[in-house]
């Protein structure tokens, strides 16, 4: 629970701020630790209603670029021998992201108490996820938490911007394919009633007109008349799908048909592989062991079958066998990789092998996005010109059919 505060502090003067805590009395306890005496404290609106339903689809994430600066400037100045609990207040209240305020403020009060760093960000995986939490666990542990948060702030960097390039790539045909629906729809509902009077107009109301042209305007009575079943089901579809989307079995056909999908196999394996190659590097060169560093980095990738191809490695590594040797011949895992690993593992270099992979295939990635809006616009225009060509041969036919019973 979060809850608005005015207090006032040590030195007498009156301040405001958020607190998380279980309820309203851990919320006082917090803001006394802090030598402050509460005026006033509200909890924020509880999650029903709108609100709800907002936070379930959209959640309360943490920007990325936000977390990459907190990360930067908590390195700095750990680094520089900052006392992390100052560090961390100092840092609260620069954030431009509420969330992450409101996050790194709950973690500032448990590291008072005494809680490590990692268990205290671990209560907030909307703002620092297991990666994260794992990585800052090793980094304690070790005595190097400035050099750890540089490298998450340096891998977190890539991700955003492999995210941001695949999102980017997808902009231009999703513009594509909603305009071909609204197309559709605006000449469902707006064009083919207006040439199914001309047709009658032409031939009388007793025209016989070829089937095509007949499922065309059926069709379209249909979406006109009963307008408000094509909307429930539109949205119903919408919703239904998304909360099944949300289902472990949801996601894992999902990923399975992008992984069998011709054009987006190819980049999804790209992705996939870059992600887990420099997520574990990051984890192993932090000294985390490397069943924890596989079962984290498979959670990380954001993909269910390479989460369950990983955990059978496990299992083989359990069993004395070597990575390189369980990811070898598996189709989600170029021959380059098992090969590569073994490399590392011959040398004890394995962090420093798998960066190089994943530069590598961050660059191939690349350049399957600087091609992809050219091979799916030709594709998005043979669909339109498909469904443009379906409605005039609906329409050309009976046309013809009627200016030859004329002539005859």
């Amino acid at each position: 629970m979060i809850f608005d505060y005015r207090a006032t502090n040590k030195n007498g003067n009156e301040v405001t701020g958020t607190v998380e805590a279980s309820n309203r009395a851990g919320a006082i306890e917090s803001l006394a630790k802090q030598k402050m005496r509460p005026i006033s404290l509200k909890e924020k609106g509880s999650d029903s209603g709108i609100n709800s339903f907002v936070k379930n689809m959209f959640g309360s994430k943490v920007k990325t670029n936000s977390l990459v600066i907190f990360t930067r400037q908590l390195a700095t100045m750990v680094g520089a021998g900052v006392p992390l609990l100052r560090a961390l207040n100092s840092l609260k209240d620069h954030a431009n992201d509420a969330a992450l305020t409101a996050a790194v403020n709950a973690v500032a009060i448990d590291v008072q108490s005494g809680m490590p760093l990692a268990d205290a960000m671990e209560k907030h995986p909307n703002a620092f996820n297991e990666v994260y939490v794992n990585m800052v666990r090793a980094g304690e542990a070790a005595g190097i938490l400035d050099e750890i948060l540089n490298r998450l702030a340096q891998q977190q960097e890539k991700s955003a911007t492999i995210k941001k390039k695949v999102k980017g790539a997808m902009t231009y045909p999703a513009i594509l394919l909603v305009i071909t629906i609204l197309a559709f729809f605006g000449l469902m509902i707006f064009v083919i009633p207006q040439i199914g009077k001309i047709l009658t107009d032409l031939g009388g109301p007793d025209v016989e007109l070829p089937i095509l042209t007949r499922i065309m305007l059926g069709i379209s009575s249909f979406m006109i008349n009963y307008w408000y079943i094509v909307l429930i089901g539109i949205v119903g579809t919408f919703f239904g799908t998304s909360r099944f989307l949300r289902t472990k079995d949801g996601r894992r056909l999902f990923h399975r048909l992008l992984l069998r999908a011709p054009i987006l196999k190819n980049i999804v394996i790209k992705v996939s592989v870059a992600r887990f190659s420099r997520t574990f590097a990051s984890l192993m060169g932090a000294g985390v062991s490397v069943v924890e560093s596989l079962r984290v980095t498979g959670k990380a990738i954001g993909n269910v079958m390479y989460e369950e191809t990983i955990e059978n490695s496990i299992t083989e590594i359990k069993n004395g066998k070597q990575l390189s040797e369980t990811l070898a011949g598996s189709p989600l895992f170029p021959d380059i990789v098992s090969q590569m690993l073994a490399v590392g593992e011959e040398t004890g270099k394995t962090d420093t092998v798998l960066i190089k992979v994943a530069d590598f295939y961050e660059e191939e990635v690349d350049v399957v996005l600087e091609s992809l809006s050219s091979i799916i616009e030709p594709i998005m225009i043979v669909i339109m010109g498909s469904m443009v060509g379906l409605i005039a041969a609906s329409v050309m036919g009976p046309i013809a059919s009627i200016a030859q019973n004329v002539k005859g």
